[in-house]
């Protein structure tokens, strides 16, 4: 069987929660995303893929209260799974590879 390969979506969105390591929730990702890419997530967008992703086993999620002094609701927060961190090691290094002996590219 061919291993998984991640839509560009998805890839950001597993690289947000890696990044955020225990603070991966829904609105600190949407605001990593456009951080780092300058367009705008719909969070919706977000919702729908970190579901698919857990579905895949790429993710797990857990409930958390908030922290002393913020109320409101519990935070579903998300981390990787061990197949999830797999998925992005190959990804990266198969687009190294791609991207190997394109001088052309480089920059100025």
């Amino acid at each position: 069987m061919a291993p998984e390969v991640l839509g560009g979506f998805e890839h950001q969105v597993l690289l947000a929660v890696l990044r955020l390591r225990s603070g991966a929730y829904s609105l600190p990702i949407v605001t990593e995303l456009q951080e780092r890419t300058g367009r705008e997530v719909a969070p919706s967008k977000v919702y729908v893929a970190l579901r698919r992703l857990e579905a895949k086993g790429l993710l797990r999620s857990r409930f958390v209260p908030p922290p002393p002094g913020e109320g409101g609701r519990d935070r579903r927060c998300f981390a990787l799974e061990p197949a999830g961190l797999d998925i992005l090691r190959d990804a990266k290094r198969t687009l190294v590879g791609l991207w190997e002996d394109l001088p052309v590219l480089d920059e100025p």
